[in-house]
């Protein structure tokens, strides 16, 4: 049984295969959480989610510091968990640490590792995870006949 914080209230797209979720923590911090298909397989998908304030100069994946990490991870696990139920016939989900494919630094290592940490919350066994450079790949396994 896995125990999760609380979640915040996330506002969903507008159409329900939408693919950007907003949420406001009690601080204040709007976070956006974005699914976007691959072009080489549409059931392919990126998760990218950061923060929207205007106090960290744009810079998506700033680290707040406001002490409400575990119910952050908490709402993006349910909100995977919806997109997942929404679109069923997606087979890799794909999480990074850093926007680009660069060297990544000390801090993205940290958010990998901590996003890493919630992927069993939101994949069951029928899933596989790969860890690679800079992300994480979950894939589908494939069954064997």
């Amino acid at each position: 049984m896995r125990v999760l914080q609380p979640t915040y209230d996330f506002i969903p797209p507008p159409i329900e295969s939408g693919s950007a979720y907003y949420f406001t923590t009690d601080s204040g911090i709007q976070y956006e959480v974005k699914f976007g298909r691959k072009q080489h397989n549409i059931l392919n998908t990126s998760i990218v989610f950061g923060v929207l304030n205007d106090e960290f100069d744009g810079e998506e994946y700033s680290m707040t510091n406001k002490f409400e990490v575990y119910r952050v991870m908490s709402t993006i696990v349910k909100i995977v968990e919806r997109y997942i139920k929404l679109h069923p016939h997606i087979n890799c989900y794909e999480f990074t640490g850093e926007p680009t494919e660069k060297e990544i630094d000390k801090e993205g290592r940290v958010r990998l590792m901590l996003y890493n940490r919630y992927l069993p919350n939101i994949f069951g066994e029928e899933w596989e995870v790969k860890h690679e450079h800079s992300k994480s790949v979950v894939s589908k396994k494939v069954a064997n006949n």
